[in-house]
């Protein structure tokens, strides 16, 4: 195989979308490979299985559909993770890049080749042979693995701005009125010049917020302490979670995971989520967040050959759970207009009913496992799922859905002029790679030995909100000093001038007469006039007449 064409360096990804265009244009020059690592004649669809009478009808998904999104369904254990499986390897040998999260770490295994040796070994060759997989072999897959931990891959962070307030929010599952604030902190970053990039960026602006309440509140309306506070603790559990890792530089460059091998074959892109799953907000907001920049980023391809890049959201039902409107109505968006910038989106969940119904009516492919219906809404999920696809007089669908068995599915795909095709029972193609996950040392040497390897393991801090606004409250606070200094030099001169007052300038002479005291004709009163009137020259007396007169004013 001839090398692919060059692909773009990471700046040219960013300068403009003609760099973008041109990119993507180059990958459809790359040769086409089969599967399972041999070459094949049909080089315009991918093998997914072996329906109809017999299992001998081949059921394909045509690679010029396989952007208009699909879906994978099924109850646990019914064989998803190994349609995910079989799906990659098949998109890869067609020089298709692929990202996908490994939520049981079953999905390392693509890396390494499937072996003679392994238990289902028999299995697998008997399935072939049913299903006319003439061309099946074992073969190991080109691919790169991502850890937003940084432990069982390659450190994947975004800063705080490319996330966005709206995202954010979601993350954070903050209230209307915490969210404004979230967006007042944003426009404010935008113009004070405050790169927003981890999340000290963030919590340093809420502070600074806070502080300046008054001041924000004649511009963009009420800014609340509480809220403040409530956001700022929100971020700490964040922090607790391990998010703090995932904001930060360097962030992910999205061409890093656009890679075509010299053979032709597409990068696989494996994010390791067993660990991420324990933050299952965060995992949910980090997978929309990518598919949001697939979308800001790339260009616009109209109907491609094959996709440029497909995107598999396993787990999608988190994505859902309690999902604001206007989150679902951006990833509806998203949805429909994606597809014409070469990406497909197949989202993995157990019912079809995880998926809201004006995204699941953009989902043309479909692979449905088995669903159990033990409870009337189970029974009422299955009917909804039945009634979605393209009959078959062979059969019922809704039996059908209930009695496939492992590793089979009701499958339909979008044929010519993307109409669904009629529903069938496929018996889904054995996988070439690995079954299961490959050791820890394996792991390692992949790691190490990737095309990214050494560009995310540093920890990048460079000047942000945090450094800036840390350097204008030391500004501020020596400005004060200097102020305070001033202040106190100027009221020591004042006391200096006030006391020199108090003295006539005559000089006083020594006499051997007492004392004079008070003039026997002066009262009380005088004398305690005369007193206050010596005393009007001192700060103190001036004190009092401003406190006397203010009194005074006050009584009339």
């Amino acid at each position: 195989m001839q090398r692919a064409a060059k692909t773009c360096t990471s700046h040219e990804v960013h300068t403009g979308t003609e760099v973008l265009t041109s990119y993507c244009e180059a990958r459809y020059s790359c040769e086409r490979r089969g599967l399972g690592g041999t070459m094949m004649a049909n080089t315009d669809s991918i093998f997914v299985g072996g329906g109809g009478e017999g299992y001998a009808d081949a059921q394909q998904l045509l690679l010029k559909y396989a952007n208009r999104h699909g879906l994978i369904a099924g109850a646990t254990g019914t064989g998803k993770t190994v349609t995910l499986q079989i799906l990659a390897e098949s998109l890869s040998n067609a020089g298709v890049p692929v990202f996908m999260s490994d939520v049981k770490g079953d999905l390392s295994g693509l890396a390494a080749a499937g072996t003679e040796s392994h238990k289902l070994h028999g299995a697998f060759m008997e399935r072939a042979a049913k299903i006319g997989f003439s061309d099946y072999s074992y073969d190991a897959f080109p691919v790169t693995f991502w850890d937003m931990y940084g432990e069982s891959g390659h450190p994947v962070r975004t800063t705080v701005s490319e996330m966005g307030p709206l995202l954010l929010s979601r993350l954070l599952e903050l209230s209307e009125a915490q969210e404004g604030i979230l967006n007042i902190a944003f426009r404010v970053a935008d113009e004070e010049g405050l790169p927003l990039l981890d999340l000290k960026d963030l919590q340093s602006l809420l502070v600074w917020i806070g502080q300046n309440a008054k001041a924000l509140a004649l511009r963009y309306g009420f800014v609340s302490s509480q809220s403040v506070g409530a956001i700022q603790r929100r971020l700490l559990v964040l922090e607790n979670q391990g998010a703090g890792d995932f904001f930060g530089e360097p962030a992910l460059d999205l061409e890093d995971m656009f890679h075509i091998g010299a053979d032709g074959r597409g990068q696989i892109n494996v994010l390791a989520a067993d660990k991420l799953m324990s933050a299952p907000k965060l995992y949910a907001t980090f997978l929309l967040w990518l598919l949001s920049e697939l979308f800001e980023t790339l260009p616009e391809v109209g109907d491609p050959d094959k996709p440029i890049f497909v995107f598999f959201f396993d787990e999608a039902h988190l994505l859902f759970d309690g999902a604001p409107k206007a989150l679902v109505d951006k990833v509806e968006q998203v949805a429909r207009l994606i597809r014409s910038k070469g990406v497909g989106v197949y989202f993995i969940t157990q019912k079809p009913a995880d998926v809201p119904e004006d995204i699941l009516g953009q989902l043309g492919n479909r692979v449905q496992h088995a669903l159990r219906a033990f409870t009337r809404k189970d029974q009422k999920d299955l009917r909804a799922a039945a009634d979605t696809y393209r009959e078959n007089p062979r059969f019922d669908v809704e039996d059908a859905i209930k009695e496939v068995g492992v590793g089979e599915a009701v499958t339909s795909f979008l044929i010519k002029k993307g109409i669904p095709g009629v529903v069938e029972r496929t018996l889904i193609r054995p996988p070439s790679s690995q079954l299961g996950p490959i050791s820890a040392k394996e792991r390692r040497a992949i790691i190490d030995g990737s095309p990214v390897a050494g560009k995310y393991e540093t920890v990048m801090d460079r000047e942000s909100a945090f450094e800036m606004l840390a350097k204008r409250a030391e500004a501020a606070a020596k400005a004060a000093e200097e102020a305070e200094a001033k202040e106190e030099q100027l009221e020591a001169r004042e006391r200096e001038y006030q006391t020199g007052r108090r003295y006539s300038g005559t000089r006083v002479t020594r006499s051997t007469s007492k004392t004079t005291r008070t003039r026997r004709g002066d009262t009380v009163t005088e004398a305690f006039t005369k007193s206050m009137m010596r005393s009007l020259g001192t700060k103190t007396g001036t004190a009092l007449v401003r406190g006397i007169m203010g009194s005074l004013f006050k009584a009339r």
